[in-house]
């Protein structure tokens, strides 16, 4: 439900923005944690339709919650893989559930608590954040929430009818230049610099212009792109390895522990220490694509090549990072030594970390921002049918080596998207200036 439900999930995020967005996911939450809360032994079905509700609130509330690194700039990138480890690490919230539990605090008090803390997401919603979406570039003097109630009560009571059609104006203007910079972030140099000065043959039409980019940005034409095709095998096949390897984790740990109980309990709890780590190792992801992206964007002004060129060139290394952490990922837990599998867990959340953070970076850097929540639930709901492959290789051994071989394959392929990536970005890279 997680996976399947990012698309719709994403679809309204960018159809009704971000206020109507927090408000479901607010709504499907808060019903979740109270229904958790009331259920006994007698109404336990009801949890069937509690943990999709938690779930699907979840992620729409990380959909709306990405958008805020395009309020750091040069560190959007780290902002973005900041959240996706913490939600991938939010399995330390339950945690913290099962220790009150065993101190005699009760499942009702718990979750009755997380269903207050709504009031939180309410206020954070009406006066942190936007009510549509933080548009990336930010346009000049761009503001939100808190600043902009400040700023309608400094004005004071006088002339409400043209404080408020000063506010449209400016919003009407912000929307245009947001427009201009998002339509010059996805243009080539050549483009880009033609205006009056240059010679009649080389000047659209602004209609035509403006038709050509919609047609060029379209979410058909972004879906149906190479860069997007390869993207999701990327995602998928990895995504595929993680859950068939914690699928079969209790039953590996136990082939190799001998059946014995207590070490295998050892390195389960072991395992479950490790992933409240994910937070701690995603950011060093987007620090990583955020770097190379204000290197590779001053080599672009000198070679006139696009600054959308730049931030893409910038995801390669980070997507052959995440695969080369995976191939490390299937070669210790391919290795039959017990305590081997401590690297194993290492190496398993800092991939996992890098792959949903690098995931959700490259949409931002690879499209337009228009279409970030429908492309980002796509790419989940359609790796969501490709992990459905871990019910069948659940038959087979934990232990069989053709698996880790035909996974081993299968990631050292996704390779080649990275590679036709860089291949992409390298013909701008090797043009010469242009020259006045």
């Amino acid at each position: 439900m997680n996976n399947f439900m990012t698309f719709p999930t994403g679809y309204i995020f960018d159809r009704f923005k971000t206020t109507v967005a927090r408000l479901i996911a607010i709504f499907l939450y808060t019903c979740a944690t109270l229904i958790v809360a009331f259920t006994s032994a007698d109404s336990a079905l009801l949890l069937f339709l509690a943990m999709p509700m938690l779930a699907v609130g979840g992620i729409l509330f990380l959909i709306t919650n990405l958008q805020i690194g395009n309020l750091f700039g040069k560190h959007r990138s780290t902002i973005i893989t900041l959240y996706n480890g913490a939600f991938d690490s939010s399995s330390v919230v339950f945690l913290i559930i099962k220790l009150l539990h065993e101190r005699d605090i009760s499942l009702r008090a718990s979750f009755l608590f997380l269903s207050v803390c709504s009031v939180w997401h309410v206020g954070r919603t009406f006066f942190l954040m936007p009510r549509g979406h933080i548009p990336y570039p930010l346009p000049p003097n761009y503001s939100y929430g808190l600043a902009f109630v400040f700023q309608l009560r400094t004005r004071g009571s006088e002339g409400l009818c043209s404080r408020f059609g000063t506010r449209k104006e400016e919003k009407k203007t912000a929307e245009h230049e947001t427009k201009e910079l998002q339509s010059k972030e996805f243009l080539s140099p050549k483009e880009e610099n033609s205006g009056p000065g240059q010679p009649q043959e080389t000047q659209q039409e602004p209609q035509e212009q403006q038709q050509q980019q919609q047609e060029q940005c379209s979410f058909r034409s972004c879906v149906l792109s190479r860069r997007f095709v390869l993207h999701v095998v990327w995602l998928s096949t990895i995504q595929l390895w993680h859950y068939l390897f914690i699928g079969t984790l209790n039953s590996l740990l136990t082939s190799l522990a001998g059946n014995d109980s207590v070490q295998v309990s050892a390195f389960t709890n072991a395992f479950a220490i490790t992933q409240f780590f994910g937070v701690l190792c995603a950011p060093w992801n987007g620090l990583l694509m955020d770097r190379l992206k204000q290197k590779y964007q001053k080599e672009a002004k000198k070679t006139g090549s696009s600054s959308s060129t730049a931030a893409l060139c910038s995801t390669v290394p980070s997507l052959a990072l995440t695969s080369l952490l995976c191939l490390g990922f299937i070669l210790c837990a391919s290795i039959p030594v017990i305590q081997l599998q401590y690297a194993t867990f290492i190496l398993q959340v800092v991939s996992r970390s890098f792959l949903y953070g690098c995931n959700a970076a490259f949409l931002t850097l690879a499209f337009p921002s228009e279409h970030f929540g429908k492309l980002f639930g796509l790419v989940m709901a359609l790796s969501a049918v490709v992990s459905l492959l871990q019910f069948p290789l659940f038959k087979l051994s934990p232990q069989n080596i053709a698996v880790y071989v035909s996974m081993g394959l299968a990631i050292l392929l996704t390779l080649a998207h990275p590679f036709l990536v860089y291949r992409e970005c390298r013909p701008e890279k090797t043009k010469p200036s242009v020259t006045p």
